[in-house]
């Protein structure tokens, strides 16, 4: 048993590992300023005696210094998230993520205290090497495209967390996510999956972004949330970057298609171009596939549930939430 603090911990992620560490027999602390994160994804988690919250920013740097004091192990989610609000509030995102991070890393190399760093597989930015690897070369865009911001402040945090790591030996983990999706996850900042699903239930037009035709690969939150903990248990990952995600690929018209149709929906599919859902100054990626070699041979990590069985747990969820 631990002390466990998870930053972001009222997030969609955040959340379903409190869950799975409590469910270990651990004490857990969640930290969120609920930018993004809502207290209504800790209802479970609140009817444990074994858990506490705080409704605050990983920014209270005398609230941070107390809390990381006191946990054995930090998980550190916090971030600004979702396509649409880097797009958005760029500022902001640039100072929660390189500052959030500096600010736990700093604190928890004090006390040699275990960090796992959530980083993104955004920062693989334009490269068309696929499958991602973690030694690959990252190729971002230009300064004058904000998406970059997001790739660029992720990949500043995975540097620190391996600085820390070589000049002061304190264990860090860093896990590089792919499109993790599931229950909780809302559609609000752009994620596809809750969108498509949302807009299914409703009978609305499921509204695709582009020709559809770029895929990616999505990974249900339980798997992503049992490979951090199982890396955080293995000390073997200390130093090390992962990749964790689904190597199973869809298109996003496919993924359109298959909605409707674990939904049973009436739905149609509108194509929007990029520019009039973002701005013109936006750009995709065509294929976002992570190469599991790395993990799945540390740890024998495979994932599990497919993306069939991802939107119905979605729908279940969705369908509840619109009651």
């Amino acid at each position: 048993m631990a002390y466990v603090l998870v930053t972001g911990g009222a997030g969609f992620i955040g959340s379903h590992l409190v869950e799975a560490l409590l469910a270990r027999g651990h004490w857990v602390t969640a930290i969120d300023d609920l930018s993004t994160g809502t207290i209504w994804n800790l209802d479970e988690a609140r009817k444990h005696s074994r858990f506490s919250y705080y409704i605050d920013s990983v920014m209270n740097e005398r609230l941070m210094a107390e809390l990381i004091d006191r946990a054995d192990m930090v998980f550190h989610l916090a971030a600004a998230v979702g396509v649409r609000l880097i797009v958005e509030r760029p500022v902001h995102t640039i100072e929660t993520n390189i500052r959030g991070t500096e600010i736990v890393l700093e604190l928890a190399a004090r006390k040699k205290k275990k960090v796992l760093l959530t980083s993104t597989s955004e920062v693989y930015g334009k490269s068309t090497k696929v499958p991602f690897s973690e030694n690959d070369d990252l190729v971002l865009g230009s300064t004058t495209r904000p998406r970059w911001a997001y790739a660029c402040s992720k990949a500043i945090d995975e540097f620190l967390g391996l600085a820390y790591h070589k000049q002061y030996g304190m264990p860090v983990v860093i896990v590089r996510l792919f499109n993790t999706v599931g229950p909780r996850q809302t559609g609000q900042y752009g994620m596809v999956v809750p969108r498509f699903v949302e807009q299914a239930l409703k009978g609305l037009p499921l509204t695709v972004y582009g020709d559809g035709t770029q895929t990616r690969a999505f990974a249900y939150v339980g798997d992503v949330v049992e490979a951090m903990i199982q890396l955080m248990e293995t000390p073997a990952a200390d130093g090390e970057v992962f990749n964790v995600g689904n190597d199973r690929e869809i298109s996003i018209a496919d993924l359109a298609r298959l909605v409707i149709a674990r939904t049973g929906s009436t739905s149609t599919i509108e194509f929007i171009p990029f520019e009039k859902a973002y701005d013109q100054n936006f750009e995709d990626l065509q294929r976002r596939v992570p190469d599991l070699t790395k993990i799945r041979r540390l740890i024998g990590y495979a994932p599990k549930v497919t993306i069939d069985d991802i939107i119905d747990k979605v729908a279940d969820f969705m369908r509840e939430r619109l009651k």
